[in-house]
């Protein structure tokens, strides 16, 4: 039986950091998107807020400026050979971000099969336009989503393998069988089936790759 495996991206191939603190990093705009994740994480803001107010900061951001902040960032060695042995043995991967689309869709040069994310309007962003909230994901909408692709490539919940390090995957850690906590906090400890502390994503995937 073929096997789907999704993977979180903020915090789980990036390691300790995130698409909008990326951008932030080439637009010169730390400092207030550490304060909207601290928002976020402090339960004073969801998932739809903290975009809306991101897109707002993003009046400027353009192509060169995503590109750079996907190029730079501090991925997980090996992520392009996972993904290679995934597809080589008939399974299937797929990456479930809560993060902009015009980023996280990058991911699909790597070899995903695969990338959902949050729905932002194609550049350049409209001065005062409205973000719209139904594109938004929230963590729920993994589960969901994972539901889709199982049932586009065949396989049930009970055939899916979860990666992730944080609050927005303990949903989707909840309905599958198999997880990997990579580089995990407390959310997601106690509810993966194994743990992979580290900067290869070879490693983690071992965990389960022949279970």
């Amino acid at each position: 039986m073929a096997r789907l495996h999704i993977f979180d991206m903020d915090g789980t191939l990036m390691p300790g950091t995130s698409a909008a603190m990326e951008i932030s990093r080439q637009i010169g705009m730390v400092a207030e998107f550490r304060e909207l994740d601290r928002a976020l994480s402090g339960g004073e803001i969801d998932s739809y807020v903290y975009a809306r107010r991101a897109y707002r900061m993003w009046s400027a951001l353009t192509e060169r400026h995503v590109a750079g902040a996907f190029t730079s960032a501090p991925w997980l060695s090996g992520i392009r050979e996972v993904w290679a042995d995934i597809t080589a043995r008939g399974e299937h991967c797929a990456v479930i971000s809560l993060s902009p689309d015009f980023f996280v869709t990058r991911l699909r040069t790597w070899g995903v099969h695969d990338a959902r994310a949050s729905v932002f309007p194609a550049f350049p962003f409209a001065p005062g336009a409205a973000l719209d909230p139904s594109g938004i994901l929230m963590p729920e909408s993994k589960v969901t989503i994972a539901d889709e692709l199982c049932a586009r490539y065949g396989v049930g919940r009970a055939d899916c393998v979860a990666y992730g390090d944080s609050l927005s995957d303990t949903a989707l850690f909840g309905v599958v069988p198999v997880s990997v906590a990579v580089n995990g906090d407390d959310h997601v400890s106690g509810l993966a089936t194994h743990a992979y502390a580290g900067d290869d994503l070879r490693e983690a995937y071992a965990l389960v790759a022949d279970a």
